[in-house]
């Protein structure tokens, strides 16, 4: 593909073509954490280049707005460049920010975040706070789910179902890992996912596109007789979603207990909590500062999951609401508040953008909200229920700035004001980025 575009001079145009090498001076880092310089006011996406440095790349893709290049040499260094410690930190797909000194990384996402509050959503003079680091950003994730392809298990290549052979990898916690790697020779494996708590518990589910026979059961529990609580997953369908409907507890019990905020939660297969524990701490303790819930009070969580947010704030709440579209999730939430002896919460089970409007429509009042939805963010008509009930506050935690931008504007629209802004580091190492953002009515 070939690319014309008019450089500051008027009377001179400059050919993009794919394949094309160019010198160029990386100035910043996109969303996705590659580098952006630019030819001739053209846009060119670097991946593994960090900003200040001169590069050369090679076009492997030229498009109307933009184009995407390979690093081929750093010309110029930044300090910041440092040896990724995994292999094939650059071919994977998710440590992309490997290449870049720790506290590097940490700067580039509190820019992240205020490059999107101030494009996207026109906030250009709220203050984002310094990203909140971790102590020791390695080994930190607590669950993997690794594809295996017939002959190796792994982990897929950036935007591709290609998938990378790995014998490790130095941001997932060692036992998950060695449980991956002990199911890997089991045929008829479509997905080995792993969980471990901080107690050092762990479960396992095998996934499986054929049911399993009793030779193939036996065998999956003789290689994992150390492992709390195993699962066989039935997955048939051609589909990207890696867990089927259907679970099997094959040996030991139904769910492992994490501990989160002095509470204890039940974790089952398909639970969904943050896989960094000890960044979840900090990311809901922020959240739960900066909404300050007080006695009297009610507060709604919307996208509740399984009530993590939802029974942390109900500690200082008179009434917790929360509001979740997965029912598994809810029925585990419900549990969890009788796990903890908690009795001023109530969940409810559907999609907020329907469950929320009617409360508001049926008069509910809320003091203060929580908000903490997936990475495409609100549904419009949650923002606008949420301006109809008039809660004094509300804290928003994302995990994509830009959706984050996009729903602040709406919600600054029906009179809120953003207050504090904090990025936390979840994911180091890759360029994903939690933030939590406080908003206050103002009008």
């Amino acid at each position: 593909m070939t690319m014309l575009f008019q450089s500051n001079s008027i009377h001179r145009t400059t050919e993009i073509k794919k394949n094309q090498a160019l010198t160029l001076t990386v100035t910043s880092l996109n969303s996705e954490g590659q580098g952006v310089g630019r030819a001739d006011g053209f846009v060119v996406f670097v991946p593994d280049a960090i900003s200040g440095e001169t590069v050369r790349a090679h076009i492997i893709k030229a498009g109307k707005n933009h184009a995407v290049a390979k690093l081929i040499e750093v010309l110029e260094p930044s300090p910041d460049r440092v040896t990724p410690r995994c292999p094939i930190s650059s071919v994977c797909g998710g440590c992309t920010l490997q290449h870049m000194s720790y506290a590097r990384q940490l700067v580039a996402k509190r820019q992240i975040v205020e490059d999107a509050l101030t494009r996207l959503g026109g906030f250009a003079g709220v203050q984002v706070e310094l990203t909140l680091p971790m102590t020791d950003p390695w080994r930190y994730r607590n669950k993997g789910s690794f594809p295996f392809d017939g002959t190796n298990l792994g982990l897929y290549a950036a935007r591709s179902h290609r998938l990378i052979p790995i014998d490790d990898c130095p941001i997932q916690n060692e036992r998950v890992m060695q449980i991956a790697k002990r199911v890997e020779p089991f045929a008829g494996l479509r997905h080995a996912v792993a969980r471990t708590t901080e107690a050092g518990e762990t479960m396992a589910v095998i996934v499986t596109a054929k049911t399993l026979s009793k030779a193939q059961e036996e065998k999956l529990k003789s290689s994992l007789p150390d492992v709390n609580s195993l699962y066989h997953n039935l997955n048939a369908k051609d589909t990207n979603v890696i867990f089927g409907p259907d679970f099997r507890l094959l040996q030991g019990k139904p769910t492992l207990q994490t501990q989160i905020g002095g509470l204890t939660f039940a974790v089952g297969p398909a639970s969904f909590l943050q896989v960094n524990p000890k960044q979840t701490e900090t990311l809901y303790a922020e959240a739960l500062r900066l909404l300050a819930p007080k006695a009297g009070e009610t507060v709604v969580d919307i996208y509740c999951g399984i009530g993590t947010l939802t029974l942390l704030a109900a500690k200082h709440a008179a009434q917790v609401i929360g509001i979740e579209s997965v029912a598994a999730a809810v029925e585990n939430a419900r549990q969890n508040a009788i796990l903890n002896s908690i009795t001023n919460a109530d969940f409810i089970a559907g999609n907020a953008e329907d469950i929320l409007p009617k409360l508001v429509a049926d008069g509910l009042r809320s003091d203060a909200i929580l908000l903490d939805p997936p990475r495409k963010g609100c549904d419009p008509a949650v923002l606008h229920a949420i301006a109809a009930c008039r809660p004094s506050r509300v804290a928003y935690i994302s995990c994509n700035p830009a959706t984050l931008a996009r729903d602040l504007k709406l919600l600054c629209a029906d009179g809120y004001t953003p207050a504090y802004v904090q990025p936390v580091d979840m994911f180091p190492h890759t360029a994903h980025i939690e933030t939590v953002a406080l908003l206050n009515f103002t009008k």
